[in-house]
Formats: structure tokens, sequence, C-alpha cells
């Protein structure tokens, strides 16, 4: 959630969407993790009132709830502050790859989310989850709907940003989401023996977004869909491609303090080429206004091209 937390496209959308929301008259708060990160941006952190155990893992783990806004907005960031999951270098992975206990450590979050929720009394009319970190939010909302009340009035909306990652676990971790084992089988949890969190809330969300109408129709295929094509496909109509928007405050080239000329679709002609001409000097290549340079922002992985 930019600029609290980031590593891809998904704290982008996660920092524009509320801001954009507010401006349509729309209340809206956000959920995240404590990272080490959110704690060190300098933004104001304050602790709430709000504190509560989550049983997992065979114990009883505490959770603080703390506040903060997001810039040059009045839209409520609540953090899920648990120091043993979260007080980390980075969000997911360090070098030896994925934390081990990222199963434990999400399921705690989204379990900590619809606690959260209630505790603050904020009956929302849509909680809206992004990728697999958040999917467990979704099937708590259905397994509980009926003994809770704010959720017999809330629908969920599960949004695919990427299906490649999906947060799926060996089968023994599903005691750490809180839920009977009914919920494992392969309409809903369950997915070639093993627990899957994007599965969980594709599955059981109200409704599923996402980031284009084009990406929707190819993950109902086998080519795109990263074994999950028949889940998306059982969705139907309730699978909608939505165009993620851009933030214009920030990636605006008219504006934009890091680029050493600005420039913009009226007069681009000048600025472009001066800084065509920064970056052939800072990549060590030939300066030569007439060769075509081409660049792309993107992780080095397959999905990519």
């Amino acid at each position: 959630m930019l600029p609290l937390a980031k590593t891809g496209g998904l704290g982008d959308v996660c920092g524009a969407l509320p801001i954009a929301l507010e401006k349509l008259g729309c209340r809206n708060s956000a959920f995240l993790p404590a990272y080490r990160s959110v704690l060190r941006s300098g933004l104001r952190v304050e602790p709430t009132k709000v504190t509560f155990t989550i049983p997992i893992a065979g114990r009883n783990v505490a959770c603080r709830l703390l506040h903060t806004q997001l810039p040059g907005s009045n839209v409520d960031v609540y953090l899920i502050d648990q120091p043993q999951y979260f007080d980390r270098d980075a969000l997911y992975n360090d070098r030896q790859g994925e934390y081990r206990d990222n199963c434990e450590r999400f399921c705690f979050f989204g379990r900590a989310v619809v606690e959260a929720i209630g505790q603050l009394e904020l009956a929302p009319d849509i909680v809206h989850c992004h990728d697999w970190q958040a999917g467990l939010v979704p099937a708590h909302m259905h397994a509980r709907r009926k003994e809770i009340a704010w959720m017999q009035r809330a629908k969920s909306v599960m949004t695919i940003h990427n299906l490649a990652y999906q947060g799926r676990y060996w089968h023994l971790d599903m005691p750490l989401t809180g839920l009977d084992w009914d919920y494992f089988n392969w309409q809903q949890m369950e997915f070639h023996g093993d627990l899957n969190l994007m599965k969980s809330g594709i599955a059981l969300a109200d409704s599923v977004t996402t980031v284009s109408p084009t990406y929707a129709r190819e993950i109902t295929q086998a080519e795109f869909g990263c074994g999950l094509e028949s889940t998306l496909r059982a969705r139907g109509d309730s699978l909608v491609g939505i165009v993620n928007g851009v933030d214009y405050t920030h990636w605006n080239p008219a504006v934009d303090p890091l680029l050493p000329a600005n420039y913009s679709a009226e007069s681009w002609l000048l600025g472009k080429a001066q800084c065509k001409l920064q970056l052939q000097q800072e990549l060590g290549l030939q300066v030569n206004a007439e060769v075509p340079l081409v660049g792309i922002v993107s992780r080095l992985a397959d999905q990519k091209g």
C-alpha cells in the first residue's frame, strides 16, 4: 500500500484506490499488517484502544490495532500489530526464500481483520480483499455470516492482481484458518491436497474482480488459470474485469520531479529527448538521438515475457 509498503503493482493500486473512492464521496478504511517499513515510514502512527487475541497454532496471540492515515487524505488505515509476525526486514521473504510461517502470518492477519472490523463497529457495505494475503477474510465472512451482525449486511469482493501467487500451503495448516475442516474441499479451500488461500477467496467471496476484462477471460482458461481456471469459470458472471486506473498525481511526466525534463501530451518532443539522452548516459549506452530506446519496468519472470 503505497507509500506505506510495496513490493509490486498491488501496492500502487491499494494506495491510490482508497483516495480515489474518498474523492467520490465513499467513506472507506484500509487494513494492513504493521510491517516494519510502515512503522518506520515517518507517518504518524498512534495506538487505538482496540486489543484482542487470536487463538492460532495452539496459543492465544495478542494483537494491538494501530491507526494512521494515507497522506493527503482522510482515509483511515488500521494496522494489525503483532511484531512476531510482521516486524521483519521484508514483507514476504528473505534471501533464503519465502518465510516459512507465511501461512500462519496471513491466517492471523485475515482473522484479525475480521475481529477488528467488529470491534471498531465499522458496519461496512463492502469488504474489498486483495490477493491471497487477504483471501481468508471472505472465507470467514461466508462461514460466520449468520452469527455476526455486520457480516449479514456486508458483501465481500475478492480482487485478483496476480493469479500466479496463490498462498498455497500443506493441508495440515488448515487449523490455522480457524475454520471447520468441512471447508477443506475441492470446491472451496482445497487445491491438489493443499490449502490454497487465493482459491479460498475466489470460491467464497460474494464477487470476484481482476485487473482487466482481458485478464478476466484469460484466467478462465488453462494457459493462464494457474490451475484455478475451473474455480474461476464456476463464478460465471460474478467474475468481472476492471482496468486499473492511474494515479495522475504520482504518474504524470508533466510534473514528475524525478525526471530530468518534464513533458506533456501537448509538448513532448524536447522533454522526451532530454530524458532519453539522460538514460543513455546513465546506462553507458551510445548517446544518439536517432537510435530507438525501449525500456520496461518489470520483474524477471516468465509471466512478464
